[in-house]
């Protein structure tokens, strides 16, 4: 079976085709200290259900691992910086299916690996707090259009996650047309925000905090 494609129907409606894993790995290797770098940003404009994305994510605890296994990181360590890598990865993607996928792919990917390091001393909060950073960077939208495709046809908004130090970290929002659109400037997040958060500690990045429930 094709693992590149799901129908040919969604072929012929959306173009959809999948990279295999050896072209996404040999793409990524082209960038590779970036790809291990954990705050370092990576946006995948038709991300599907997240073959690019979940290499990133590999790529990128696999250095948090490293780190705890060579004594450089604490639990607490690991967990900030699992969710600094989280915070970096955006995806935008058409279709509902790939999309709940894609966040589905990349929260399992964390849980296994957060549980075989630490098994019962897992953080419940840690695991919210990627939870909602996912609900958040990947996007249910039209790259080309800049809106969603949710039913609200609002402007897509990215979140900018700003660690500023001792666990805490910004939150603001900006409007994706005015960064990479006709109107985008010289840095990603350089325009002025739509919305800025209060300073929240790491580990308190919820729904509930922000007002989304």
């Amino acid at each position: 079976m094709d693992t590149q494609i799901k129908s040919k129907d969604r072929v012929a409606a959306h173009g959809e085709v999948f990279t295999n894993p050896r072209e996404v790995n040999a793409m990524l290797d082209l960038v590779k200290a970036e790809t291990e770098r954990l705050d370092s940003r990576f946006l995948e404009p038709a991300c599907g259900d997240g073959n690019f994305l979940i290499e990133i994510l590999r790529r990128k605890l696999a250095v948090c691992e490293a780190r705890v296994k060579a004594k450089q990181y604490t639990q607490l360590q690991y967990e900030e910086n699992a969710v600094l890598a989280f915070s970096s990865i955006y995806g935008i993607e058409i279709l509902q299916d790939n999309a709940e996928a894609c966040r589905q792919r990349l929260l399992s990917y964390f849980t296994e690996q957060y549980r075989s390091l630490f098994k019962a001393k897992c953080k419940e909060a840690c695991t919210e707090a990627v939870h909602y950073i996912l609900s958040k960077n990947i996007i249910l939208g039209d790259a080309l259009t800049y809106r969603r495709v949710d039913g609200s046809g609002e402007w897509i908004h990215i979140c900018e996650w700003g660690f500023i130090g001792k666990g805490m970290v910004n939150r603001r929002d900006y409007e994706f047309s005015y960064l990479v659109g006709e109107y985008h400037s010289e840095g990603l997040f350089s325009d002025a925000p739509v919305k800025t958060y209060p300073p929240l500690y790491f580990l308190k990045i919820n729904a509930k905090t922000y007002g989304d429930e």
